[in-house]
């Protein structure tokens, strides 16, 4: 038997386990997670150092690099995470709806686990603590497949975890991570029928749209994060120039970052040299339209009117506009419905941008950074989803349930 059905199997026993699991049993499983991370913190230091080595090596990009570093404050973070995910409280079991019917039927849809979820991601040794904590919460087993860019901090993470499980009373097979990162055993993981509920997948475009394509398990896509943030013709300056260097360099390898600043031509000819200037003290590599170049010859056009990809480094394209509705038109074409923000003091024009941008979060005067679980309140992520059946947006506690009908009778037949 491969490793991915043994995996996939024992994670799959391990759920029926985890389905009548109590609240105070995975807060527990959850504490000592929290606090077997902390206790091994140099040894995933240790782990993580081999892969940033390795990655240098390989020639992997700076940007990458910094999604796989683990420091004593992500990591402490990470436990933090954890710990707030005790503190939230537990769905499963909760009444979703009660009918009382005539004939005597009693009808509950309660809120239940969905069973085993399996995550292949990128770069991101967080992930593997993010979604393990989050299923587990759940009453989820989860089987995990990280890239071979963090091979060495995800095992080591898995293992801490294992050992946090091993002094509970959950199941230690309930969290799964796949050791081989081959092309092949993404492939057979993506038609794992037999053992998964659920695929779900975490990186760039082109891994997310392979496992749309190939999946036949079923998806929860959460996309890329070509995120666009519009300063509107009122936008106060220094407003918008702080959300706009926020929002970009902030944390740039992260997909809720922007990728493209759209500017009214009227604030750009008032105030776009402070932008710019601002930008470059942060040492931003800016491009932009014809227009933009115009303004300011020392920025380059876009290459091959590309205003699509990810850059994911402190890189950042320019787009002026003539009015609104141009900025709306752009954002409507260009858009991986992630994050989306205006900066503007028009109530005018913040209602008809929340309202006519689709997006998984749209904002106004606030940055796009703020697109993350633990910011809104969830604890972690299991991911952003942008589609638009069963979850969107930062994937909690709730988005990783599904729902059952409950039907007690005395007797009744139709």
């Amino acid at each position: 038997m491969s490793e991915i059905r043994r995996k996939g199997k024992a994670a799959k026993e391990a759920s029926y386990v985890l389905n009548t699991a109590t609240t105070e049993e995975k807060n527990e499983a959850l504490r000592l997670i929290a606090d077997q991370l902390l206790e091994e913190q140099e040894h995933l230091l240790e782990e993580n150092k081999k892969d940033i080595e390795e990655g240098r090596a390989n020639g992997i990009e700076a940007a990458v690099l910094d999604r796989i570093l683990l420091t004593p404050d992500r990591i402490e973070a990470m436990a933090e995470g954890v710990r707030l995910l005790i503190d939230l409280k537990d769905p499963i079991g909760e009444t979703l709806e009660e009918i009382e019917k005539e004939n005597g039927l009693h009808i509950v849809r309660k809120r239940v686990p969905i069973g085993v979820i399996a995550m292949i991601y990128e770069a991101r040794p967080n992930v593997t603590i993010d979604a393990a904590s989050l299923a587990l919460k759940t009453g989820n087993a989860v089987v995990l497949r990280g890239s071979s860019s963090a091979k060495y901090s995800n095992l080591a993470l898995w293992h801490v975890i294992q050992r946090g499980l091993e002094k509970g009373s959950l199941p230690v097979d309930s969290v799964q991570l796949i050791e081989d990162t081959s092309r092949k055993t993404a492939k057979e993981l993506f038609t794992l029928n037999d053992y998964l509920d659920v695929l779900i997948p975490r990186g760039g475009a082109k891994l997310i749209q392979t496992v749309i394509r190939e999946s036949t398990v079923p998806v929860i896509e959460t996309g890329a994060g070509n995120c666009h943030l519009y300063i509107d013709e009122s936008a106060d300056s220094q407003m918008a120039i702080d959300l706009v260097v926020n929002a970009k360099t902030h944390r740039p390898s992260v997909c809720n970052a922007i990728e493209t600043v759209i500017i009214d031509q009227n604030w750009l000819q008032q105030h776009g040299e402070k932008l710019i200037d601002s930008l470059r003290e942060k040492d931003v590599q800016l491009v932009g339209d014809e227009t933009i170049h115009q303004f300011d010859p020392s920025i380059a056009e876009v290459e091959q009117d590309d205003w699509s990809s990810e850059f994911l480094d402190l890189k950042l394209r320019m787009k002026n506009v003539q009015n609104f509705q141009q900025a709306l038109d752009h954002i409507k074409q260009y858009s991986t419905k992630h994050s989306e923000g205006i900066v503007t003091q028009s109530d005018e024009h913040a209602e008809k941008f929340l309202n006519s941008v689709d997006a998984a979060a749209v904002y106004v005067n606030a940055s796009t950074r703020f697109t993350d679980g633990f910011e809104f309140g969830y604890g972690a992520e299991i991911g952003i989803s942008t589609q638009k059946l069963h979850a969107r947006g930062p994937m909690g506690l709730e988005a990783l349930t599904s729902s059952k009908f409950v039907i007690r009778g005395t007797g009744q037949i139709r």
